[in-house]
């Protein structure tokens, strides 16, 4: 009798749903003073996408000097303002240059992060990867 191997099913979270985990996490760390790093780890390990803790942190200092503030997290099911504007832009639908008012160097840092978070989540998260591949484009 011939038997076939037959991978396990892992079963991911949306990336939307694993990046608003990571946004809100990263967050509460910084509003705490303490380092974003092992908390965010944590948070995508259980989406099995530690490999963007660095990606993501980066993104998000970055994000947040480009805002000019603290990003404002949401609650629960209630996704705030600069959640879904981060979503938006990392999905393409909207352009940084259009959103935001930074420019020069931290535009260019932050277009380069959102570039990234691109890449390494259609690397990464196997579910992102076709709506990546569509939307990515230079801006």
């Amino acid at each position: 009798m011939t038997r076939h191997f037959t991978p396990p099913v892992h079963q991911t979270a949306a990336p939307s749903t694993m990046l608003v985990e990571a946004i809100r996490c990263w967050s509460e760390a910084r509003e705490a003073g303490m380092s974003a790093q092992p908390r965010l780890w944590r948070v995508l390990d259980s989406h099995d996408c530690t490999m963007l803790t660095p990606v993501l942190d980066s993104l998000m200092r970055l994000y947040e000097i480009g805002l000019g503030r603290p990003v404002r997290a949401g609650e629960g099911l209630v996704i705030s303002e600069d959640e879904h504007l981060l979503l938006d832009l990392i999905d393409g639908r909207f352009s940084r240059k259009v959103c935001l008012a930074c420019t020069g160097e931290i535009g260019s840092a932050l277009d380069c992060a959102i570039c990234s978070t691109r890449i390494m989540m259609a690397l990464t998260v196997p579910l992102h990867t076709l709506a990546v591949v569509s939307t990515y484009r230079l801006q």
